[in-house]
Formats: structure tokens, C-alpha cells, sequence
């Protein structure tokens, strides 16, 4: 498929909504009942809530009309030699924020984009305990909605990125992942700029908060793959921002045979250069 259409986006967004929080659906059971907590070889936990929401996504992308390969976290992860010829692929994170789900903390999602020549051209970022989606496709804008669920009738509403305030920006971070990387950038901004404002929250939904303009940036000093930013990444796009690398240039997908990506920066006002305030060395950059 050489394009993908507006009126295709159109058409598959509400069945990608559907399957998400159908996820949720699977994710709040066992969030409620209890569930059990291993540990992946790379370290990071997995809980039966992920992969069981990840049988049910794969289940469900296998019944859309239109067939593409999926990636996803909890799914065999193929070699590069293998994936190299996918134009267009989905790319799944059934429980981003699994640390916040372990935690007892509401703020984990599922994420499901679309991805077409390297770059996100749909994404739905759903929070089941907190209510929420956000979703965008490629020239349709981007959109949160409030009070999701099985027979919500609630309508969404569209979100924008804002315009650099003039007094106190705001940052968004991680509770999880900060580092010295990210320490520097703070203390260069505030050398410059002085006063700023650090929110934290746990997954995309930092992603989001830049797209919907209640955050100006969040700066990804830390590792990352690619199935944690695919989806904002459409969100933030389609919001009027941007997600870029250190320097300056798009972030994008299935390029080389690691999933982890670069540093990066989420933009709401796309004319200011963040990364005049990066320390000199970074100290941990992917592949």
C-alpha cells in the first residue's frame, strides 16, 4: 500500500478505539482482582494484565478488514533483516506504564499506533483507570475523550499544543526514569531561563499532556523503545507539536535493528530550539 488515506485513518480509528479499551477492559479485571509480577530478560516486569491484554489486541487487529504485521512489546520481536520490508505496521504497548500499574497508580495505558513509512499516522493512547483517550490520525487532528467505556456516549474533544507561555514553562517527566542527563538540562534552562515548572505523571500520558497544552515539553533523557512513543507520537503531530531527536531532527520508526530509540524531545511550540540546553555529553544514548 503505497498511502495511506484520510478516509482509511477515518474508517479504522473507532475499530482501533474499540480494541483499546477492550484492553482496558481485560487490564481493569485484573488491576481490580490482583495479578501476578515477573521479570522480562531485559529486567523489566510484566504482569499477567499485559500479556493478557495483549492476546486480546493481537485477536482483535487479526479480524480488521485490512491486514498488516504487528510489533508489539509482549510478542516475539523480529530482526530487522525480517521487518525491513514492513511498510506499514502496527505497533502495540498493551500496558505502558507497568510500573504505574504495579504501583497502584492510575496512569497506564494501552497504546496502539499505526505506523506508514517510518512515521506514526495513528495512535490511541487509553488510560482504563483514569477514563480517558486521546487519539489523532494523520490529518484528522487530535482528540481526548473523557468517560470512556462500554456504552459511553461521551463526545471528544479536540486538543491542541499551545504556544510558549510567557512566564513559567512547564516541564513533564517521569516518576520513574530521571537521571543526571535530565538533571543538567533542568539546571541549564533554569541558568537561562530561570523559574520552571516539573509535572510528573507515568507512560505517554507525558506525551499527551504536550499535545493537549497542559505541558510545554517533555524531554526523554532516558531509554525508551519504540512501541512507548508510537502512538503520542501521532497525537503530539497532530496537536500542532512535534517529536524530535536531541538534534533537532523527526524521530522515526523500524530503521535499524534496535527498537530502542534515541533521546528525544516532545514539543508543544515547535520554534523554540530545546536542545541549546542539553549537557555537552550525554551519557546513555540508544543504538
Amino acid at each position: 500500500m503505497p498511502t495511506i488515506e484520510q478516509n482509511q485513518l477515518s474508517a479504522l480509528l473507532p475499530e482501533i478505539r474499540r480494541i483499546a479499551e477492550g484492553a482496558g477492559e481485560k487490564i481493569m479485571a485484573i488491576y481490580k482482582r490482583g495479578f501476578k509480577t515477573e521479570t522480562k530478560s531485559d529486567d523489566s516486569p510484566v504482569t499477567t494484565a499485559d500479556l493478557a491484554a495483549n492476546t486480546f489486541i493481537d485477536k482483535e487487529l487479526k479480524k480488521l478488514a485490512i491486514q498488516f504485521p504487528i510489533l508489539s512489546e509482549e510478542s516475539a520481536h523480529l530482526s530487522f533483516a525480517e521487518r525491513a520490508s514492513w511498510e506499514t505496521y502496527w505497533l502495540v504497548d498493551p500496558l505502558d506504564g507497568t510500573k504505574e500499574f504495579i504501583n497502584h497508580r492510575d496512569s497506564f495505558t494501552v497504546n496502539i499506533a499505526l505506523i506508514h513509512q517510518h512515521t506514526s499516522v495513528l495512535g490511541i493512547v487509553h488510560a482504563p483507570a483514569l477514563g480517558l483517550s486521546y487519539f489523532a490520525g494523520k490529518g484528522l487532528g487530535s482528540f481526548k475523550v473523557t468517560g470512556t467505556g462500554i456504552g459511553s456516549t461521551a463526545e471528544p474533544e479536540k486538543i491542541h499544543a499551545r504556544h510558549l507561555p510567557e512566564h513559567t514553562v512547564i516541564f513533564v517527566g517521569s516518576r520513574s526514569h530521571t537521571g543526571e542527563d535530565m538533571t543538567n538540562f533542568l539546571d541549564n534552562y533554569q541558568a537561562d531561563k530561570g523559574e520552571y515548572d516539573l509535572q510528573s505523571i507515568g507512560s505517554s500520558l507525558k506525551m499527551c499532556m504536550v499535545a493537549e497544552g497542559k505541558a510545554d515539553l517533555y524531554p526523554r533523557l532516558w531509554l525508551t523503545s519504540e512501541w512507548d512513543t508510537a502512538a503520542s507520537h501521532c497525537i503530539v503531530d497532530e496537536a500542532g507539536g512535534k517529536i524530535v531527536k536531541t538534534d533537532m531532527s523527526p524521530l522515526l520508526y523500524n530503521t535499524k535493528d534496535s527498537l530502542l530509540n534515541p533521546y528525544f524531545f516532545a514539543i508543544g511550540d515547535n520554534s523554540v530550539a530545546w536542545n541549546k540546553y542539553l549537557p555537552k555529553t550525554l551519557s546513555n544514548q540508544a543504538p
